[in-house]
């Protein structure tokens, strides 16, 4: 298949990181533009690509044919909205858009044109979660009753990022929850009923920096949680069953290589060292569980197959409105105090 024409909109941290180096080493794309309102900072490290100025602008001169939109979260409705009905395919950075209705529309309309839309969970492809899924597959806890996953920094100072201003679509629930979410109904399906303690515990934060959501289902309590103010060693990942626990600390090891500015690339992108690696807990043995190979990497190939009709969406517009009511129903139990059915 010929390579597929790629422009990214927005050049921030999440652009310049990991959306970019991630776009120029997947074999079936090209990175052709980039839209940056007032820098040409893309140009630095790729001299080739055309710098735009507006969303517009690179829809004007239809320079590519897949869009990639990085831009704060209260943009992504209308810019996505705007690229499908130039006929552009696109993939929005997560959450795809603010409301389900939204993303709804979106779903409609790149329907009724034959276009592909997605949103970037590149979390599913974290080393640990891909062990989690394996771990729960092989039944070496038993049943399971708890499922436990945390995304907790020490970020105490405020920082001048969209994310903490007042502005639709701040703080920590739209960021990390979507991934802790995703996650989860990727793992359990849709729950019964969600309760959420949705918190801005920082002092001067406007925007939520703290949240504890638990899903309802049958047999298992899943509780999401994250912070900016854990400066102790929290677990990842907490799994307990009838036969046993399984416990992991520590992020996937792919964030911190691509803020290094390491390219994704070489055999041993993606492995964590096993002094990082979880413990299972048995009634009568303990020992640690490799933690399976991360990769991003296989993101980007899915959505050019996809575009190339020979391969279906990992990450489905279905999926990313069931998260979207799921963190709607959040923001809902936190505001009335009390379950939210679903």
């Amino acid at each position: 298949m010929d390579k597929i024409k790629t422009a990214l909109v927005g050049y921030g941290a999440v652009g310049e990181k990991t959306h970019a180096p991630l776009i120029t080493v997947c074999e079936e794309l090209e990175l052709v533009a980039v839209v940056e309102r007032n820098k040409e900072k893309s140009k630095e490290k790729y001299p080739k690509i055309k710098i735009f100025r507006s969303i517009e602008e690179l829809l004007e001169a239809d320079a590519a044919d897949l869009i990639v939109i990085v831009t704060p979260n209260h943009l992504h409705f209308e810019q996505a909205k705007l690229c499908l009905e130039k006929g552009k395919h696109v993939l929005v950075d997560k959450p795809v858009t603010l409301t389900s209705k939204e993303a709804e529309e979106l779903n409609t309309l790149a329907k009724s044109k034959g276009l592909v839309l997605s949103v970037f969970q590149n979390r599913r492809l974290d080393g640990d979660f891909k062990t989690v899924q394996q771990l729960i597959k092989e039944g070496i806890l038993g049943r399971l009753v708890h499922f436990e996953s945390h995304f907790d920094r020490f970020r105490p100072r405020l920082v001048d990022n969209w994310r903490e201003k007042d502005i639709p679509g701040n703080g920590i629930t739209f960021d990390l929850g979507t991934h802790l979410i995703d996650q989860a109904y990727l793992l359990f399906g849709n729950p019964q009923w969600v309760y959420a303690d949705i918190r801005s515990q920082r002092t001067d934060a406007v925007a939520d920096d703290y949240f504890d959501i638990t899903l309802g289902y049958d047999s298992i309590k899943v509780k999401l949680t994250a912070s900016v103010l854990s400066n102790a060693p929290m677990p990842k990942f907490l799994l307990m069953g009838e036969l046993g626990s399984y416990i992991k600390y520590g992020l996937d090891v792919q964030e911190k290589a691509l803020k290094a500015g390491e390219l994704p690339q070489g055999d041993d992108w993606g492995i964590e060292s096993e002094e990082g690696w979880g413990t299972v807990y048995l009634e009568n043995k303990t020992y640690k569980y490799e933690t399976l190979r991360g990769d991003y990497r296989k993101f980007y190939p899915n959505i050019a197959k996809a575009i190339a009709g020979i391969e279906e969406l990992d990450v489905k517009m279905s999926e990313a409105i069931a998260v979207l009511k799921i963190i709607e129903s959040a923001f809902e139990s936190n505001e009335v105090g009390k379950r939210i059915y679903l």
